[in-house]
């Protein structure tokens, strides 16, 4: 999205916002894997700052994936990332807590390099009305992520073309070192089930943004 673009979306973010009673409002970005969420959800924040003179606060889904070692455990590492790879109740309860405004709130972020959360790497302060979080799976209408939707304010998919969707997913594991054909196999053989799943499970979001690559 163009920069006028993001404007026009965090105006109507702040809209919605100022006509909602709740203390606290939050919007969801969602997509598949290699949708651009973290980047979409970013730049918003840094629109809306500009727009209304208030910094939202930022959660990205990310933060609760399970540990390696525990995926390893249940035979899941190969899939991580995949809807069962998160700690999709500890998620909830930091929305709820986030939503009720009673208190600071830390949260956990997750470290691509590391390839693991840090605890108490994000602070959402009782003073921030806006929230901004995003993941995959946030309108997936299956349990356990079926019971997130009610915590969200406003949300926001991002819809991508899959053959779009397999090149950024390549470039990103070869961002990370792996050579073309370890890439590609992880990013078809993990990544894109997961997009499909997002595609074919989740609810209509109140806002659709159609990335078009040139």
């Amino acid at each position: 999205m163009n920069s006028a673009a993001i404007a026009e979306l965090a105006a109507s973010v702040v809209r919605a916002a100022d006509a909602a009673e709740d203390a606290r409002f939050i919007t969801a970005v969602i997509g598949a894997p290699g949708a651009g969420k973290s980047t979409l959800a970013t730049s918003l924040i840094a629109a809306i700052e500009a727009l209304a003179g208030e910094r939202p606060a930022y959660l990205p889904m990310d933060g609760f994936h399970l540990d390696n070692a525990i995926l390893e455990q249940r035979g899941l590492l190969a899939r991580k990332g995949a809807p069962n790879t998160f700690d999709a109740a500890g998620y909830r309860a930091a929305l709820e807590r986030v939503r009720a405004r009673r208190e600071e709130v830390l949260l956990p972020a997750f470290d691509r390099e590391l390839d693991l959360a840090r605890a108490g790497a994000i602070v959402v302060g009782t003073a921030q009305r806006l929230v901004v979080t995003e993941g995959n799976y946030l309108l997936v209408d299956a349990p356990p992520w079926d019971r997130m939707a009610d915590l969200i304010d406003l949300s926001i998919m991002l819809e991508v073309d899959r053959a779009e969707l397999e090149r950024r997913l390549i470039e990103r594991w070869l961002d990370h070192g792996l050579p073309p054909d370890a890439a590609r196999e992880r990013a078809l053989g993990n990544d894109m089930p997961n997009a499909r799943y997002v595609v074919e499970h989740s609810r209509r979001a109140d806002i659709v943004i159609r990335d078009n690559p040139a």
